[in-house]
């Protein structure tokens, strides 16, 4: 046998494997800090199968719901460095980073869910995801998830804004919120998600804020039986992907996953509707007593909050307020 046919068989299974690795699957992780059967992790968990169906195989989803890898702190930081491929996150973890992203954070900017979903869903929504995918935060900004209405609930009732006043209240970890709660006359404490329970038993806080279906699959209401419907922040929460797993993908792939998340924000749209409206009869059910409040003194005293936040995004708050 000559050198030269000896070299390329030796050459042969090497060249096989390399064309194997072209279609070899990559597996993609999806952690969620949201239970199973929650919207955004059915919207997610459907749309990992659509792509793994469009890319043959060759991008395979697993959903980690429950908050199995972490806090959702733990887990961006995660997603920064590729340990986790994608992940829906609170604003209130990206403001600190993208500052941008704070207006949709800052309290009563958006009028109702009809006007906060008309922004996510035209060009502000995108530019706002442009600019977390072009920042130092190392994840690609992908789609929107409906986070639902935040409203206060209590141990004690709030029926007016002077009720509220010196309450501890949790929130989450971002200056502006803490602000927001300030300025209404509570006391804004930040803390994760899976410590509320806990610190709602012990008396550590009075209260939080938050949507039904939080309130009811954290078990919350066990403990606050009141819930104001102050309507402070509407949430949308960014669907993102880890940059570092983004630029592994073929320009094919990448299309696919923007053209699956995208359906996916319009799938939890719907599914938390749903779930809204079902959380808050069983939060009923149990007791809870829903408080319609005068929204007026909360949107008044939370006006030097907007113009100490809102003073580098005057233009874009404009924009918003625009938007019919």
């Amino acid at each position: 046998m000559n050198f030269k046919r000896k070299l390329l068989i030796a050459a042969l299974p090497l060249a096989f494997c390399l064309s194997g690795l072209a279609q070899a699957e990559m597996k993609l992780k999806v952690a969620e800090i949201h239970p199973a059967g929650y919207p955004t992790v059915v919207a997610q968990e459907n749309m990992g199968k659509k792509i793994e169906a469009a890319t043959n195989g060759e991008l395979k989803f697993t959903m980690f719901a429950g908050g199995v890898l972490g806090s959702e702190k733990e887990v961006v930081e995660q997603v920064q460095i590729g340990a986790v491929q994608m992940t829906r996150v609170s604003l209130g973890t990206v403001g600190p980073v993208v500052p941008d992203v704070n207006v949709f954070n800052m309290p009563f900017i958006f009028r109702d869910t009809a006007h906060m979903r008309a922004i996510i869903d035209g060009e502000i929504g995108q530019e706002i995801l442009d600019k977390i995918t072009d920042s130092e935060f190392n994840m690609v900004g992908l789609a929107w998830m409906d986070g639902g209405v935040r409203n206060l609930y209590t141990k004690k009732p709030v029926r007016s804004i002077e009720d509220l006043k010196g309450m501890k209240i949790r929130v989450m970890g971002n200056p502006l919120f803490i602000d927001t709660l300030n300025a209404m006359g509570a006391n804004g404490i930040a803390m994760g998600t899976g410590e509320i329970f806990s610190a709602l038993q012990t008396g550590v806080v009075d209260g939080a804020e938050n949507n039904p279906p939080t309130m009811l699959e954290h078990n919350h209401y066990k403990s606050a039986k009141y819930y104001s419907l102050t309507g402070h922040l509407i949430l949308p929460e960014p669907l993102m992907m880890s940059k570092t797993t983004w630029n592994k993908l073929s320009p094919e792939q990448q299309t696919l996953v923007k053209k699956y998340a995208k359906e996916a924000q319009l799938e939890e749209r719907q599914l938390w509707d749903e779930k809204s409206a079902s959380s808050e009869a069983k939060l009923k059910e149990a007791g809870v007593e829903f408080i319609e409040i005068d929204k007026k003194p909360f949107y008044d005293a939370t006006a030097p909050v907007r113009e100490k936040y809102g003073a580098p995004y005057a233009a874009l708050i404009k924009r918003i307020e625009a938007v019919q």
